[in-house]
């Protein structure tokens, strides 16, 4: 079976303002990793918006733990983990085609079909699904199948 995505660490999805929403389970997964109190890693880390705990970013838009690669990848977030395999890009093949030209590991040749089993396969098995819009990131919301 053709690999319909292999991360090539190149940093374009650590990159923009905004996406990285954390959980609780998140928050306490990354303030573990860090060796601190969840609350001194909130106030070091993150910020709140629209009532949403998200990750800083750095001037140039790069996520707060970005130095050539991910500062934090054992305790990064759900949304992180999860990247590509997006609600938009899984249930949308134009989204999947215009990704492509913004991650260079999605492999176009396993096609969007594959590329959707894939995914869901994977999120299932890493318990990346989200439930509550209201807590978790939207990207990470699928259906039941």
């Amino acid at each position: 079976m053709i690999k319909a995505f292999e991360c090539q660490r190149c940093g374009h999805c650590c990159q923009g303002e905004g996406g990285i929403i954390m959980t609780k389970k998140d928050r306490k997964r990354l303030a573990e990793h860090l060796g601190l109190p969840e609350e001194e890693m909130v106030l070091k880390y993150s910020e709140t918006v629209n009532g949403k705990i998200r990750l800083q970013s750095r001037e140039d838009g790069y996520c707060v733990f970005f130095n050539e690669g991910c500062g934090v990848h054992p305790g990064r977030p759900d949304v992180c983990r999860a990247w590509p395999f997006f609600r938009g890009n899984l249930v949308d093949k134009l989204s999947w085609e215009m990704v492509q030209d913004y991650c260079p590991g999605i492999n176009n040749e396993a096609g969007h079909e594959q590329f959707v089993i894939q995914g869901k396969e994977y999120i299932r098995a890493e318990g990346l699904r989200q439930h509550d819009p209201e807590v978790g990131p939207n990207a990470l919301i699928t259906e039941d199948d």
